[in-house]
Formats: structure tokens, sequence, C-alpha cells
């Protein structure tokens, strides 16, 4: 690759990185040759503290510039390669290091763990898994054609070198992450941003682009020094529509003076699919499937409809499986601020008080932050909860990814700073005391989640159904409050990756509950996961677009609500649902293969009126 090839397929990564063109020949040069001379322009120092122990948050080694006359910054040669010591991603970090002994020792050494040459080095590995979020950086790569798995964040360990380099409120150099096309191989690129003289420390600023004495930069600091936020106000506040619109595709609102389409019982109803499982179940001979939209009565979509005016405009008399302004239920950060609007103040006990007196909520949402707009309050309310001796440990989500990915469990306030910065997140309180079952093949309790499917025939006059044959799903080992990089352990969607899936249909599951839980009828549990999802309906609907969901006559929803079920208390006297998620088109595949007729009994009732009371359950 020659130079204009080089900056050819490497400018946007340079530009978008803020790499100056001026290095940029030179470091082209230094990646052709492999040119690793940081050694001849920086000596790498212990820090001696003497008699006095390192704290935690104490630097082990510093960088120091060593080169005659120091750097410039008009220099052009001025850039230098940093190596990668351990590249890795979140779910095999562990697995890694037990793989790999050299490494962990390297790494003990480079992060002031290692005392005793005798000591074996796995000894450190859960100090380093603990230790890494101060020493890691992170990216990810996108790229045309690649899955949403290979775009998920990438962190990595600098060398010796890269490691050493403080953090300053008065930066004197960058760092940036630059990935090789040629050899498909991520270094680090160091290029002074002013003059630095012989014998100064390097320094570079670790949160880039965050205003200087803001709380937020103190908050996202926390990895590196302590700053006390405890007396931040906590207090979660509904946020202006302004925010529910953020990055939401337009979406038109109906004419509200259309009426409800009509339906001919004289002939079946048109259904479009784009989803493979309708076109293959629903067999009812009350329907027909068609190929084109255009002659469809049902427009069944797989992909967000947004353009509902239009359809109330010119095709009035047909039904669409969606609700304008749904996503207030279906993206994680949206949900929890909707129902929020259902917390009520008097529903502490003497023995919980002082734990639900932190936040506003309904019993059955766990406290949700938004580590994007509320990440001050969080961290407040996290310093407020340690304070109290209240447990701490918290589930990490993207907003609007599924099956668990870039998911993280944690106790630790500098992991979640850092998995902060690695996309949108919110951080939801862990349940850790969940109530468990008993799997007989693997003489153990473990975790365990419900899903529910809910059905919205209108929302102007509330009317929500649950098909009550709920679904299951199981953790794979024991449940214990820790080791939260075991998968298997703490999470419990197993129907992707190579993992066991247990299969075990709701009637099962009920006779096993019956005779596990004798004390806590399972119709009394689901009494209250029913009204659960009523006044979580209720609050998403208790405004109109777009902080809430929007009325249609020419609309009907099909969701999947996933929850958990905790011991509200240590005597284990009250078993109580706690809301997870809700999921706009859920993989059905279970209930169509475990029950047949489910889409025949989904658009009967949706769209003919006909209610199976068997398998539905009308909650509001």
């Amino acid at each position: 690759m020659d130079y204009d090839a080089f900056t050819a397929a490497h400018k946007p990564q340079l530009q978008s990185s803020g790499v100056p063109e001026l290095f940029w020949p030179e470091l082209y040069r230094k990646l052709s040759g492999q040119v690793f001379d940081a050694g001849l322009a920086f000596s790498l120092l212990a820090v001696d503290y003497g008699e006095e122990p390192r704290s935690a948050e104490d630097p082990v080694w510093t960088l120091q510039v060593s080169k005659e006359g120091g750097l410039k910054v008009d220099d052009p040669t001025a850039i230098y390669l940093i190596d990668h010591a351990w590249t890795f991603r979140t779910d095999n970090a562990r697995q890694l290091l037990n793989s790999h002994p050299d490494l962990v020792s390297r790494l003990a050494v480079m992060m002031g763990l290692q005392q005793d040459d005798e000591v074996p080095p796995s000894t450190y590995v859960p100090r380093i898994l603990q230790d890494m979020w101060r020493w890691c950086n992170m990216y990810s790569v996108n790229a045309d054609g690649l899955s949403v798995e290979n775009r998920m964040p990438i962190w990595y360990v600098m060398d010796e070198v890269g490691s050493a380099i403080l953090h300053g409120e008065s930066p004197n150099c960058r760092v940036v992450p630059f990935m090789h096309i040629p050899e498909g191989i991520t270094y680090s690129l160091l290029f002074p941003t002013e003059d630095i003289d012989e014998g100064d420390n390097l320094y570079r600023d670790f949160v880039e682009g965050v205003p200087c004495g803001s709380k937020e930069r103190d908050a996202l600091l926390l990895p590196w020094q302590y700053a006390c936020l405890v007396q931040e106000d906590f207090s979660q506040t509904e946020p202006p529509k302004e925010y529910f619109l953020a990055g939401h595709i337009e979406e038109s609102l109906p004419d509200p003076d259309v009426s409800p389409p009509l339906i001919d019982c004289n002939r079946p109803l048109k259904v479009y699919s784009q989803y493979g499982l309708v076109n293959q179940y629903l067999t009812d001979p009350a329907y027909e499937l068609v190929t084109d939209p255009a002659d469809a009565d049902i427009l069944w979509m797989a992909s967000h409809f947004k353009e509902f005016r239009e359809l109330s405009e010119t095709n009035p008399n047909q039904f669409v499986n969606q609700f304008p302004f749904e996503n207030v239920m279906t993206i994680k950060d949206l949900l929890s601020i909707v129902c929020r609007r259902m917390a009520r103040k008097d529903t502490t006990t003497p023995s919980d008080a002082d734990e639900v007196s932190l936040a506003s909520n309904p019993r059955w949402l766990p406290v949700t932050y938004n580590l994007k707009t509320e990440l001050v309050q969080f961290v407040s309310y996290y310093q407020n909860r340690a304070q109290r001796g209240l447990d701490n440990h918290w589930i990490v989500k993207p907003w609007n990814l599924a099956r668990t990915l870039d998911t993280h469990i944690t106790d630790s306030l500098p992991q979640i700073m850092r998995l902060q910065q690695t996309g949108p997140k919110i951080a939801q309180k862990y349940i850790e005391h969940p109530v468990l079952f008993e799997r007989a093949e693997l003489e153990a309790s473990v975790k365990f989640d419900v899903r529910y499917v809910l059905l919205v025939k209108s929302v102007d006059e509330l009317c929500a159904y649950v098909y009550t044959n709920f679904f299951l799903r199981f953790a794979n080992k024991p449940f214990q409050l820790d080791d939260f990089d075991d998968y298997e352990k703490h999470f419990t969607v197993m129907n992707y990756g190579e993992y066991r899936l247990r299969h075990m249909k709701c009637d099962e599951f009920v006779r096993s509950w019956q005779v596990q839980y004798p004390g806590h009828p399972w119709d009394q549990i689901e009494t209250d996961i029913c009204e659960m999802l009523k006044e979580m309906l209720q609050g998403a609907t208790k405004v109109g677009p777009p902080c809430g969901i929007g009325a249609s006559a020419q609309s009907r929803g099909l969701y999947a609500v996933d929850l958990m079920l905790e011991w509200t208390d240590a005597g284990r006297m009250r078993v109580e649902p706690k809301l997870l998620e809700v999921n706009f088109m859920p993989d059905c595949q279970r209930a169509c293969e475990y029950y047949p007729e489910f889409y025949n009994d989904v658009f009967n009732l949706l769209f003919l009126e006909q209610e199976n009371l068997d398998v539905f359950r009308r909650i509001v």
C-alpha cells in the first residue's frame, strides 16, 4: 500500500480521531516499517512512595520525555505507535487470563499488583478483573455487513508505555486507537498537543470532551479519582417532550375522526405479514394471506411503521399491528419514565422503608437511571445506597439491543462509569433476592424469568389482554451473587449461541411451583402480574404523543413482557413481580411450537372480537 492508498483508506478514522495531517506521512512510514521507537523519546519510571503505602488511585508508573530538546507539537515525526498488551471482550476476559499466565504476570506488574514472584499468576486474575477498568480503553468497529455481535465494544490495555501516561486536567498529549487496515491490527497513536520539555511527564485527558469543573466530569473520572456526590439531588423528573423525540424517526399521527375499519364477515380478512411465523401458523379460514400490502385488510409489519396519518387518510379500512409512539414502552429508558408516572408514596413498609425512600418508583419497577442524562443523579444514588449499607448490584443495558448483548452486572461504580462510554445505556437495580426455581436435573435452584404476551386493542379507551400461556427461561447454573461474568449463572436467554436451553411449558411449571412454593399460589402471583401490566399501560397512555402511546382506531399491538419475581423481604413472606422490559416484534417461535393455535387465537381476539377465555385474560 503506497502513501496515497494509505491515506485514502485511513483518512476517515484519522480525521474522526483528530490526528493532525502533519503526522500522517510519519505514521505511514512507521506502520510500513513496523517502527516502535517510543523508547528513544520516553522513559518509563516507577513511582516511588517510600515507606508510604500506595492507594488504589495512586499511579504505579509514569512516562517522561527523555528526548533531547523535548517534543515539539509542530515536529512531523512526533507521533508514536503504542502496542496493545491485551485485547478482549468482556465476555471472554476471564477465559483469556486463565489461558495466558504470562499475560497475567505482565498485567500484574503493570497494575502494581505483583508483590511476590513465588505467587502463581492465577492468584492475580480476580484482582485484574476488578482493577482493569482503570487501565483499559475501548473501540468498536462499524462496517457494512458486520453483525450486531461483531459491532460490540472491544476493550484493550495498552503496553507499558501507553498505560503509564497519566490523566491530567491540563493534558499535553493525546492517545487514540487506530486500526491499520492492511494488518487488521489496532494500535494506539501518541502525539503531543503542545510542546513538552525534556524531563516533563506526559498527561492526557481520560474523559475528553467533558467540561472541566462539571459534576459529570467528576462522575466519569471516578475510576481514577474519588469524588463525593452524595449531596447531589438523585431524584428523577420526567424530561420534556424533546427528549422523547431525540433520535426518533419522524412519525405521523392518525386523523382522530377516522372510524374503526369495517370488517366484511362474508369473506376472509386479507393479511399481509412480514413475519414468517404468521404466514406459517395463521391457518384459520377467516384469514387469507396476500403478498401485496395494498390488497391487505391487516398489515402485520416486522419493521417499524410510522405513517399513521397517511394510513388513516388513504386506507381507513386497514389495520396495522402497531400503535403511534409505542416506543415509549419498547425502549428501555423510556419505559422506566412512563412507569414512574404510576409511583405511589404510600407503598413502603417498615422493613424496607429505608430502601424505598431513596426513589420514587412503583414497587414493581427496579430503580432505573439513564447513564447519559442522569449520570450525576445515578452516582449520587449509588453513593447514598453505599452509605446506608444497601446492596449496590446493577445491571447495565443498552437502550436498543436485545438478547443481553453488551449487558453487564456489577457492583463496581468505576466499571459502570466506563461502560457508560460504550453507547447509550441504562443502569437498573439488579434483583439480588430473586425467587429461584429448582431444576431437578441440576439438583440446584436457578434464576428464571417469565415472558407474557401482551395484546393491546385500544389506548383511548384502554383495552388489553394477556396470553395466559406464559413462557419460561432458566439459567443453567445455581444462582449466587458472585461471578457476574458467568453468563449461565446470571442470564436466562439460552436460545442463542451454544447454551443448553431448558424447555418447560407453563402447565408443568405451575405444577412444580405448587410443590416448591405451596404458600404462594400461582393464581395470586398472576393476578399481581396482570395488575402490574395494567399500571404499566396506564402510565404509557397517561400522556399523549410523543410522551405516551397514541390512539389509533386502526392499530392493534402484540408485545412480549419479560419479568422476574423477587422476595420483598428477608423472611421471604411475599413474592413480587418486577418488570424488566417490553419487546417489539418478539420471537414467537416457542409460542407457535408449544401452542399451534397461537396466531389464530391472537388474530381472532385482535380483529374479530373473539375472546378465547381459555388462553386470554383481560387486564383492563
